[in-house]
């Protein structure tokens, strides 16, 4: 075995282990939990799933191979782990293809900001390489961890698509699918999703996920599922049945699926995915907190209104700044916990003004409402913009991204 796949296999069952540290940050597909203000550690967290951080001879290579300047997720350690990166970048050096996969677990009618920041970075990577993108809603996951009606779980999927789509993506490069419609169209799906599930015992799935014999056993299947995009041939329409490496930009908590899907991948005849780590996007109660579908305000929806957007931040977001005028402009403000500050490093691409901004609120210079306005004015035009674009998406625009069909794609 080399180090690398040493590394990965000790690595499979890291959920069960942390699951006991009470001092640490737990982090599952399902929980992100963390004792500190500032939020997960994520230091710590590379070092427990055993992949890689995203250093600057990495963003070097990035911008070298492909002549432009790398997001700025990249340059500020939002997306900030990888798995295998160089060998996708050598491939983009090559002249050899791969495809992008990433997913989204329709939970509610409208997406939040924080869904937003997984397709706005997908969208740039296909930008930037030109290449396939497929995105996988797993309606059939929700329907299994949440009460809901199966009409239920399809309206959301229905409305979470059109937000996808509204983040500006190329129909003529892009395949979106429902996986309780296209599994039962695709036969080489299902025959991939079956080949996985041949190779992963119920003790790895226990150790990896934590479920346990209580869980429903379309829980303990659904892996299997989500690791099944990451091989081309789940989709003849677009690679006529050809073995295409994978890039996967996904948000950290769901490495577990795919430490999984590169531990089967060699064993069936793929090369394992390689992946892109984001960090998580915090409440606007603050990085300890959750965001929950039951409270509208611990996040800014993408069907909010100026009104809506202005007052949450207002009232809700966490302060990082002291409690009266006076302390504040003689101690200055923790940006570290602020969430004005913390959604600005997401959506404030300008690095100069980020960084004016960190220096005047560090130093009190900058009060706590006037960070508040900054947010406002950055926030509220991208919500609105991006309702425009949702609003011109039709049924027919959904149909023609989700229709199984040949994409603009050399093999």
């Amino acid at each position: 075995m080399s180090g690398e796949v040493i590394n990965e296999v000790n690595n499979l069952q890291v959920t069960e282990k942390t699951k006991d540290d009470v001092d640490d940050d737990f982090v599952d597909p399902w929980n992100v939990v963390s004792k500190s203000e500032k939020g997960i550690d994520y230091d710590k967290l590379i070092t427990k799933f055993g992949s890689s951080k995203i250093d600057k001879e990495l963003l070097d290579r990035f911008e070298k191979v492909t002549g432009k300047r790398v997001h700025h997720f990249l340059r500020r350690g939002i997306v900030f782990s990888h798995r295998d990166l160089h060998s996708i970048l050598t491939l983009h050096e090559s002249g050899k293809p791969f495809y992008l996969y990433t997913g989204r677990g329709p939970s509610s009618n409208s997406m939040h900001v924080g869904h937003l920041v997984p397709f706005i970075f997908c969208k740039w990577l296909q930008d930037i390489f030109n290449v396939p993108l497929v995105i996988q809603l797993t309606d059939d996951e929700k329907f299994l961890w949440k009460d809901l009606k199966m009409e239920e779980v399809h309206k959301m999927t229905m409305e979470n698509a059109k937000d996808i789509i509204a983040v500006g993506f190329d129909p003529e490069k892009t395949f979106m699918f429902s996986d309780l419609n296209y599994i039962g169209q695709c036969p080489e799906f299902y025959q991939n999703m079956v080949r996985i599930q041949r190779c992963v015992t119920f003790n790895q799935v226990k150790g990896i996920f934590g479920f346990d014999d209580s869980s429903v056993i379309g829980k303990v299947a659904f892996p299997a599922v989500q690791a099944t995009p990451a091989l081309s041939t789940s989709f003849p329409h677009i690679f006529k049945g050809k073995k295409v490496p994978c890039l996967i930009p996904c948000a950290i908590d769901q490495d577990p699926y795919f430490r999984m899907t590169r531990d089967v991948a060699p064993r069936i005849g793929f090369k394992k995915p390689a992946l892109l780590h984001s960090t998580f996007f915090p409440a606007l109660q603050g990085a300890q907190t959750k965001m929950s579908a039951s409270d509208p305000n611990s996040t800014i929806y993408l069907s909010d209104t100026p009104k809506q957007v202005k007052n949450k931040i207002n009232k809700h977001a966490f302060s990082g700044g002291q409690s009266t005028v006076e302390e504040h402009r003689q101690l200055g403000g923790n940006c570290d916990i602020d969430i004005a500050y913390q959604y600005l490093t997401f959506f404030l691409e300008d690095d100069d003004k980020l960084e004016q901004i960190r220096k005047d609120y560090t130093s009190g210079a900058l009060l706590t409402g006037e960070l508040k306005k900054i947010l406002v004015d950055i926030l509220t035009p991208i919500v609105m913009q991006h309702q425009e674009r949702r609003a011109k998406v039709t049924d027919d625009v959904i149909k023609q991204f989700m229709t199984p069909r040949e994409l603009a794609f050399n093999i």
